[in-house]
């Protein structure tokens, strides 16, 4: 049950990289990191989940929540480097349609 979150600026971007489990536990700690980046003026954020083993449906939740506060403050969110099953849930519940994710690291 443990995360921890390397977030480093490259060019004009963010790099999220929360490494281990995102779940009810440790959900506040990746909340407390993404969310102030998503609330600066037209930033603009990758989350890089290759070393995300585990995503439950409380990290889901904060990536929502990423989500609506990028749009509120003209930010980009990308999701890259997803493993399948990982990609599978925001396929599941149609977050896929309306985030942007992206197999690579494009």
């Amino acid at each position: 049950m443990d995360l921890a979150i390397d977030i480093t600026q490259e060019d004009t971007y963010y790099v999220v990289k929360p490494a281990g489990e995102i779940d009810v536990y440790t959900a506040p700690i990746l909340k407390e990191k993404l969310i102030p980046l998503t609330e600066e003026q037209g930033a603009k954020i990758k989350v890089d989940l290759h070393e995300t083993s585990y995503l439950d449906s409380t990290g889901l939740g904060i990536f929502i929540n990423a989500y609506k506060s990028a749009e509120k403050h003209g930010s980009e969110l990308t999701f890259i480097h997803l493993h399948d099953r990982i990609l599978r849930l925001f396929k599941v519940t149609g977050l896929y349609k309306i985030m942007d994710i992206k197999e690579s690291g494009e």
